[in-house]
């Protein structure tokens, strides 16, 4: 499993945990794991399997420490993010944009193993993939203001 694939379930974790109460994280991250293979059909008619859990027991544990760091930080990230998304605080944010921002400020800022650059590039294709039109945009301004 390549580091992008990670980062993705990543913030497929975090974004599921954004809907729970804080003392049922640890129950929703296995719950996570527990979920089918899922596919759908792209616009061009072709079948891609959009998620899939088999990671092996390692992954899963290297995923589940990541995410409860990062939910750990979750009020420190959204005030670095705060201090310069002017005119859009977290509280305004959906919660795709948001996920993708705290992921990527833990990355540029806690992951020494990830470059800024890195963790920008990939904050962007998240965005591309999971969020809406102007969210690659969006991700890219407010990640450059931080750097």
């Amino acid at each position: 499993m390549n580091r992008r694939e990670l980062r993705e379930h990543c913030f497929k974790m975090l974004f599921g945990a954004d809907f729970y109460p804080a003392e049922e994280t640890k129950e929703q991250l296995e719950h996570y794991f527990q979920v089918p293979e899922e596919d759908d059909v792209t616009p061009e008619g072709k079948s891609e399997i959009i998620h899939n859990v088999a990671l092996g027991e390692k992954n899963c544990q290297l995923l589940k420490e990541r995410v409860e760091k990062i939910i750990a930080l979750v009020p420190e990230l959204d005030e670095k993010i705060n201090q310069v998304a002017e005119g859009w605080k977290t509280k305004r944010m959906g919660k795709v944009e948001l996920t993708i921002l705290r992921l990527a400020v833990y990355e540029m800022k806690y992951d020494e193993d990830v470059p800024e650059k890195v963790a920008i590039n990939e904050a962007v294709e998240l965005a591309k993939k999971f969020g809406g039109k102007d969210a690659p945009a969006f991700i890219n301004g407010i990640l450059a203001k931080l750097v």
